[in-house]
């Protein structure tokens, strides 16, 4: 008997279930430790983003400090006991990011405000990272760090 595409979809669907949330925690930490990595090696693209965008600043002081921001929020994301901290952060950290595309219109904009350039696709893929944030947060929730420090508890 042939397995239908139901079958194998449901049975794939189950396993990811079971790790999803995880890998979106782990992909999102990649993408901050990476991303945060290289401002602070002065090898992000995006450092002449974030100095016309926050121009108040030294760059050669404030990029550098921002990736250690990215990198610790990646790091947070590691580990569980620290996420509720760092999806706040991470959230704020996003709110930021948007900046440009008001700040930055021409930049960010060949026509305002439906035909971004690639710049302005750089940060409109940020929806992503703030959705894998929302997902996660729904997942580390207060009933599971309850549980979790009951389990604690009784060992």
């Amino acid at each position: 008997m042939k397995p239908s595409i139901n079958f194998i979809y449901f049975s794939f669907s189950k396993k990811m279930e079971k790790h999803s949330i995880t890998m979106m925690r782990v992909s999102l930490a990649i993408v901050y430790v990476w991303f945060g990595a290289l401002k602070i090696f002065g090898m992000s693209p995006a450092g002449d983003l974030v100095e016309k965008t926050v121009y108040w600043f030294k760059p050669e002081i404030f990029i550098p400090i921002l990736g250690i921001c990215e990198v610790i929020i990646g790091l947070g994301l590691l580990i569980k006991r620290f996420i509720p901290f760092t999806i706040v952060l991470l959230l704020m950290h996003m709110a930021v990011t948007f900046f440009p595309v008001f700040i930055l219109k021409t930049i960010c904009f060949d026509v305002f405000p439906y035909c971004p350039t690639l710049v302005g696709q750089y940060i409109i893929k940020n929806l992503i990272l703030i959705s894998g944030a929302l997902v996660i947060a729904g997942k580390y929730n207060e009933k599971y760090y309850a549980e979790r420090n009951s389990k604690l508890v009784v060992k």
